[in-house]
């Protein structure tokens, strides 16, 4: 029991920690402050000479094109009236504006593990964190107590037919008690009882595992019970990111700016799609733990009866003092 709580805890704690590293690396951040590529070349960067004649030629005609431009350049601006001062310091303000936004470095795109942790808040990031730690744990812990070795060996029911064919009784008696599977103690305690008769043994064999099925499905239900609070909390959390929003609306007189409602909004939102994530994780492990336990519970009632069948002709015999 132990090494399975301890289990349990280990595997869940590895997991949570793998998926914490993972998801970090999902949208990596952009580089801040990166350097800008090299500006291309100038078109009026002096040439290199070239042999042929053909190509200075072609030089000589854009260079006879630039002359042609320059000057009608040169005259629209004549034409265009003389700009006022504010005029001059409002386009200064402009070119300035513009330049600070292109010389402004992007923003580092936020991994989806810190836009969730952003979203939800500090404390429904603990709440949410605990409970799925506990809920990942107890799942594994289930999972360990309800392997094959841990509920009917298929070993052990070999061993011990071969001991009950041979009518070695007590070897049988001491290869049960010595496993520690949910069959092994059912048939020592069958054996054990067998003094007072097969009807007695068969109901302190059922006794056993009814009482071991019983401390499973309470574990389990501890799984039904985290599927509950889950939506619940994100409940809870909607409810209090709309009020803040409604805050935010009631404390301003003009209508406030998106931004100013995202928050609220985005704690209402993410909250509730977090605990939809525990819940319907944790409906399905409930559901298949359950239907797991009860066939396996079964297996044990069919293979303990067979084998103890042998002895149904056992009767309690009275000593005369």
């Amino acid at each position: 029991m132990r090494e399975r709580c301890l289990w349990g805890w280990i595997i869940a704690a590895v997991g949570v920690w793998v998926w914490l590293s993972g998801t970090w690396a999902v949208l990596p951040t952009a580089a801040v402050g990166a350097p800008e590529a090299a500006p291309p070349a100038a078109n009026n960067a002096p040439s290199e000479p070239v042999a042929d004649k053909g190509s200075e030629k072609a030089a000589n005609k854009a260079a006879e094109k630039a002359v042609v431009r320059a000057e009608k350049a040169g005259d629209k601006a004549a034409e265009k009236p003389a700009e006022k001062p504010g005029d001059e310091a409002a386009n200064k303000g402009a070119e300035a504006a513009e330049g600070e936004e292109e010389e402004t470095p992007e923003r580092p795109s936020a991994s989806f593990l810190a836009w969730v942790y952003n979203s939800m808040g500090t404390r429904y990031a603990v709440i949410f964190m605990a409970v799925t730690f506990n809920g990942v744990a107890l799942v594994v812990m289930i999972l360990l107590a309800l392997r094959r070795r841990c509920i009917c060996p298929l070993d052990l029911v070999d061993q011990f037919e071969v001991r009950l064919d041979k009518k070695e009784y007590q070897q049988a008696y001491d290869l049960a008690r010595d496993s520690r599977s949910l069959l092994g103690r059912v048939l020592a305690t069958g054996m054990a009882k067998l003094s007072e008769g097969y009807d007695a043994a068969l109901e302190a064999m059922e006794e056993v595992g009814e009482e071991q099925n019983m401390r499973l499905e309470q574990r389990n239900s501890y799984i039904a019970l985290i599927a509950q609070i889950g939506p619940m909390l994100g409940l809870l959390a909607t409810v209090e990111g709309i009020v803040h929003a409604f805050n935010t609306i009631a404390a301003k007189d003009v209508t406030p700016k998106p931004s100013e409602l995202a928050q609220g909004i985005g704690l209402a939102l993410v909250n509730t799609a977090v605990g939809l994530w525990i819940a319907i994780p944790a409906i399905i492990f409930f559901h298949y733990i359950r239907n797991r336990l009860t066939r396996q519970v079964m297996e044990v009632g069919t293979i303990s009866g067979r084998l103890m069948k042998r002895f149904s002709g056992v009767t309690v015999v009275v000593k005369k003092a």
